[in-house]
């Protein structure tokens, strides 16, 4: 039997998962995290995947799953769109998502989400989109979000797991500690639904800036940091009582 540095990596620090159910009685707010074509779409970037993943396909699947179901429910949901100004660039990474190019736009899979009443399209020029969601006046769209909606069970997916779903979560939690997301109560992250990049050691060895990135390693690492920082991981994610009256 070969054992991978991934096997070793999830025996040294595993991660508990768990079975969510979602009821009627708790206000429940679904967030969309870069899930556009500069990130998840074959060949449509700098950041986009190479060829079909596995990964990237099954976050798709299910993030548009859930995306449905709220939807059918009017429940809120928020998708944050990585858009970037062609003079503020990421570094270290290569130009990508810019703003008024079809990379920064939703997948085909959720493009139908911007059309429906109860989801808010939120463009960030950031990794955070808790920071990303301030405007010139000092309001944040993310907050204002989860009061106005009287959000208790926030549910995250999207990409990248180890990146701006890790920033996001992280802010997000440190801001709900200190009272400034009442009446939040629980942020879930569902690890199906996150997926992140991959670039073997094998595809940087002639690049200056970017490091190498084992896909399953690093999507690991992002979903123990998250627990670490507070977050309940789930493993699936179902709906109870969707049905009554």
């Amino acid at each position: 039997m070969v054992i991978t540095t991934v096997d070793l990596l999830k025996n040294e620090i595993p991660i508990e998962e768990e079975s969510v159910i979602i009821t009627e009685d708790v206000k429940a707010g679904l967030v969309l995290v870069d899930i556009i074509n500069g990130f998840c779409t074959v060949g449509a970037g700098n950041l986009a995947p190479r060829e079909p993943n596995r990964q990237m396909s099954e976050m798709m699947d299910e993030s548009a799953r859930l995306a449905r179901v709220f939807c059918d429910k009017k429940w809120p949901v928020l998708a944050f769109l990585d858009s970037h100004h062609p003079d503020k660039l990421e570094h270290p990474y290569p130009s990508h998502c810019i703003t008024g190019t079809d990379e920064s736009n939703l997948v085909p899979a959720l493009r139908w989400v911007e059309k429906e009443p109860n989801v808010t399209i939120r463009r960030k020029d950031c990794y955070d989109g808790y920071i990303g969601s301030f405007q010139e006046d000092g309001s944040n769209v993310f907050v204002d979000w989860v009061k106005n909606n009287k959000i208790q069970l926030l549910l995250v997916v999207g990409v990248c797991t180890d990146i701006c779903v890790l920033d996001f979560i992280c802010s997000t939690l440190s801001a709900k500690n200190r009272g400034f997301l009442n009446p939040l109560e629980e942020v879930v992250v569902y690890s199906q639904g996150c997926a992140t990049f991959d670039f073997p050691a094998s595809m940087t060895r002639n690049t200056k800036d970017i490091s190498p990135h084992p896909q399953e390693l690093m999507h690991h690492v992002g979903l123990y940091m998250a627990k670490g920082r507070g977050a309940r991981i789930a493993r699936e994610v179902s709906f109870n009582n969707l049905n009554k009256p």
